[in-house]
């Protein structure tokens, strides 16, 4: 038994803030941010607009384009790390809001990779009996953004997107995921208080560590590497070249890293799904809005050989490999 990709969706706020508005906001400016991460334009969340509602929204297009009902869901996970609430888990949320009644639901927290990590685990359950897993990364990552920060306003947008993993007897389907990790590097991108190690106060208020912190140069330098190895370690194991990829759909976190790895694997960019420029970092929600735009403009068919490749906070990096 495989599991295979069934159908996908995804959903943006209406909310466009152009580069330009983040001008008046920062000292920053249009051609900055371009140059330096590709970025034109972010959407975010309206107020009262949390991290269920855009996973809701997604997994409604998701088992739309899966023919199914919510009621024949066996199980909801939802990748975020800006979750509605410390608790209950955002699934939970979703899958009241779903109606999804015969589904158990919980999230799963790896930042960026939150989504390919969430495909292993439904790969995982559907392998082992399961018939239905929907997988939502969604965020709302403008709730944890500093906005008087340059280095960081800059490049985070909230949205989700969704995949419905359903069992098949197919050759269609995931062939393999790649799964690591690196604590040691935990500081290269954080949110480094408002959890029980350093919990909210006056203080944390004042100093703005509640918000995300990154350390840009050093994550450049472990990203390009990991998404070059996890690309070429996924190929290996199932015995193909880079040449064989259809489309490679990594996570949409900068223009500079995404070339740098496209050169190193030696990845034409017609191969390759870009969706940063209008979006931004997504975090979890990156990837399968890649992947459902890809799917709905028709560069993703039957047969087509799909490598999902991602790395975040963690660290961590991931890959899935698809043959749809």
């Amino acid at each position: 038994m495989k599991s295979r990709i069934a159908g996908t969706g995804s959903y943006t706020p209406s909310r466009v803030m152009t580069n330009t508005e983040l001008e008046r906001m920062v000292a920053t400016s249009d051609e900055w941010i371009r140059e330096r991460t590709g970025i034109r334009e972010r959407h975010i969340a309206a107020s009262g607009e949390a991290c269920s509602d855009l996973a809701v929204q997604a997994g409604k297009r998701a088992l739309a384009a899966a023919g199914l009902a919510a009621s024949d869901l066996d199980l909801i996970l939802v990748a975020t790390c800006t979750g509605d609430y410390p608790l209950p888990a955002t699934a939970c949320l979703v899958q009241h809001q779903l109606g999804a009644t015969k589904a158990a639901a919980c999230d799963l927290s790896a930042a960026c990779c939150g989504f390919v990590y969430a495909l292993s685990v439904a790969d995982a359950y559907v392998r082992t009996g399961m018939r239905h897993v929907l997988v939502i990364g969604s965020e709302v990552m403008s709730a944890i953004t500093d906005w008087s920060d340059r280095n960081t306003c800059i490049l985070f947008g909230d949205g989700a997107g969704a995949a419905v993993v359903s069992a098949s007897d197919g050759e269609q389907g995931i062939l393999s995921t790649h799964l690591r990790s690196d604590g040691s590097l935990c500081e290269l991108i954080t949110v480094p208080a408002g959890g029980s190690r350093t919990p909210l106060s006056e203080q944390v208020i004042a100093e703005r560590t509640h918000f995300i912190k990154m350390k840009g140069n050093e994550t450049f330098k472990v990203a390009v590497r990991t998404l070059e190895e996890i690309a070429r370690e996924t190929l290996a194991a199932n015995h193909l070249q880079v040449e064989d990829l259809d489309l490679y759909v990594p996570h949409q976190a900068n223009m500079r890293i995404l070339k740098a790895v496209m050169e190193r694997l030696g990845l034409p960019i017609e191969k390759v799904m870009l969706n940063l420029e209008h979006y931004g970092n997504t975090s979890a929600a990156s990837i399968p809005i890649a992947l459902d735009e890809a799917v709905r403009a028709g560069r993703v068919q039957d047969g087509s050989l799909v490598l999902l490749g991602a790395f975040g906070a963690g660290l961590t990096w991931a890959s899935a490999l698809i043959r749809w």
